[in-house]
């Protein structure tokens, strides 16, 4: 089955724990703290695979978290960093911030890209020992992963893409000019996904080639199956349009011609504007008349190139390769996405702000991520412990807050999911 899309939630190691911890060692009196550092938290990794041409792993397993990284332990030793975690997609996906469907980055080659950092490891209590502070009982704890939901869409990575109405020949022109083996038969919609071929036109010469599912009148709003695969159109450097030039299902070429097009407006004005070529199919059967109106209408009305071919009897399509070459040279290369998506950084304006709220009558609740995260590493038994603890509350102002809002002896204080009763 093909799928281009898929919404999947994915997050970045913890990072280790610092460790508090003090040097034994006979003869070696006092030997100090030396708790070594937290490892790094595993990053999520995001890499292209040239073996993969569908999304459909995603469709079953939709989560993905990668390792947290070692605490840290004594002897000054620190935690090991955790493996990246590395999810394989095919070539030419497009990873957006699933919330603001910003683009985050685009796997267009085998080169793998970060998309979540794992959290940085905490520092030991031999960082925090001091002349007045001899004896640390306390550490950071290690920095939380990032963690988001992503959508990853597919769009095939291809210099030419072969567009028009069902069973006008597409399958059986790339089949022919191409290695690709796309299914060929005699109604509308055979070919229910995207086929991609390498065309040679010399010894070191080639360009890839999609054949689009065909698309129909109001496939940009979702009509038939073209909806679902417009967005592969969108690499493309040049359209090949075939059109049915004998009219043989009643069609009248012109008409679709243009409803094509009409199509292509509608799902991305820029995407109307690329270069096409005007392939009128199925010559062998159609009069001459229809073949020399078609080409008036396409070359002196619309200044586009006119080729009439045949791809069952091969009339015409041993050129094409070459001209389709030719053209490709005088082109820009194909559309890589840019990222967009900026890391929102709640703290980049104050890494220590805080907030400090009155419950009741008899509670305030401080809000502050740093201060939680020196709780978590602090033993609040231990006395030079809550000492420093304490220095940090009244060096940041929260003390300054509470008395401002007006706290009394023996009021609860709540940090997180830590209560304290506050003292003069």
């Amino acid at each position: 089955m093909f799928i281009d899309t898929a919404k999947i939630s994915i997050k970045a190691g913890k990072g280790g724990d610092g460790a508090v911890a003090f040097h034994r060692e006979k003869y070696v009196a006092a030997g100090g703290p030396d708790g070594g550092d937290g490892g790094r938290g595993g990053n999520i990794v995001f890499q292209g695979d040239s073996n993969l041409s569908t999304l459909m792993d995603f469709r079953y397993k939709r989560k993905y978290a990668a390792q947290p990284g070692e605490n840290g332990r004594g002897s000054n030793c620190s935690g090991k960093n955790a493996p990246d975690l590395v999810i394989k997609v095919p070539i030419g996906t497009v990873i957006r911030d699933a919330e603001t469907n910003l683009v985050i980055a685009d796997i267009s080659t085998s080169e793998p890209v970060v998309v979540a950092k794992g959290g940085k490891g905490g520092w030991g209590n031999a960082h925090f020992a001091t002349p007045t502070r001899q004896i640390p009982k306390f550490a950071k704890p290690g920095y939380p992963g990032e963690e988001m939901e992503v959508r990853l869409e597919l769009k095939l990575i291809a210099d030419v893409g072969f567009i028009g109405f069902p069973n006008v020949g597409k399958s059986t022109m790339i089949s022919v000019i191409s290695a690709a083996k796309p299914k060929i038969a005699n109604y509308h919609f055979t070919t229910l996904s995207p086929v991609l071929g390498v065309v040679k036109v010399g010894p070191e010469a080639s360009f890839v080639a999609a054949d689009i599912p065909g698309l129909i009148e109001g496939a940009a709003e979702g009509v038939g199956l073209g909806h679902a695969f417009l967005r592969h159109v969108d690499r493309c450097r040049l359209l090949l349009h075939v059109v049915d030039v004998s009219g043989c299902e009643g069609r009248d070429p012109v008409e679709d011609f243009e409803k094509i097009n009409e199509e292509l407006e509608r799902f991305s004005p820029e995407l109307a504007t690329r270069p096409q070529i005007v392939l009128a199919n199925k010559c062998d059967i159609a009069t001459p008349e229809q073949v020399e109106a078609f080409r008036r209408y396409i070359e002196e009305e619309k200044h586009l190139t006119f080729l009439p071919v045949s791809a069952a009897t091969r009339q015409g399509i041993d050129g094409l390769p070459g001209l389709v070459y030719e053209r490709l040279k005088e082109l820009p290369p194909v559309t890589i996405y840019e990222p967009e998506y900026v890391k929102p950084d709640p703290n980049a304006a104050n890494p220590r702000a805080f907030t400090v709220s009155r419950v009741d009558d008899t509670t305030f609740e401080v809000e502050a991520p740093w201060l939680e995260r020196i709780l978590e590493g602090s033993d609040v038994d231990d006395y030079e412990s809550l000492q420093y603890f304490q220095r940090q509350l009244a060096d940041e102002g929260v003390l300054d807050e509470l008395i401002r809002q007006g706290v009394q002896e023996n009021d609860t204080i709540r940090i997180g999911e830590f209560e304290f009763d506050y003292v003069f």
